[in-house]
């Protein structure tokens, strides 16, 4: 398996189990919240899916400032349903995967993401690493979220 692949079935595998939580999330409580100054079970559902179409951007313009001049299709848009969302994120999702797999391995370490207006620049593979890593934490999240709920959590180390 080489890096790129490794990459890949990383991000598969973080999305296998957010799916997996998210599903199981009754849709009578995808509104809830721990307290009024956290995010909704929705809310952090569409960060997750916003997030990496926004990260992606970031990493084609090398830097936050790609930022100023794309159009979100998320922004405005009302949550519906879980599989809505994806269904949104799908076609996003796919060019990002796609992308990560055209990524030459010198690259990796090779081209510098510039966030300095939020704190930091990384090499495209620590990026890479940490997209994932944040939706790892947010399905952390709402597993914690769900255990305060008294839902029934999915196992998702199988």
């Amino acid at each position: 398996m080489n890096t790129n692949e490794l990459i890949t079935l990383n991000f598969e595998e973080v999305r296998r189990r957010s799916e997996k939580v998210w599903r199981a999330i009754p849709e009578e409580l995808l509104q809830w919240r721990p307290d009024e100054n956290a995010i909704s079970c929705s809310e952090m559902i569409r960060h997750v899916l916003e997030g990496e179409f926004l990260y992606h951007q970031i990493i084609l313009g090398r830097g936050s400032r790609a930022l100023t001049n794309i159009s979100n299709p998320f922004e405005d848009r009302v949550f519906t349903t879980v599989d809505d969302e994806l269904e949104l994120a799908k076609k996003y999702r796919n060019e990002f995967i796609k992308y990560i797999k055209t990524i030459h391995i010198n690259d990796l370490e090779n081209i510098e993401i510039d966030r300095s207006d939020v704190g930091y620049k990384r090499k495209l593979g620590d990026m890479l690493l940490r997209i994932a890593y944040h939706e790892s934490v947010h399905t952390g999240q709402l597993l914690s979220y769900m255990r305060t709920m008294g839902v029934e959590r999915p196992n998702i180390w199988d």
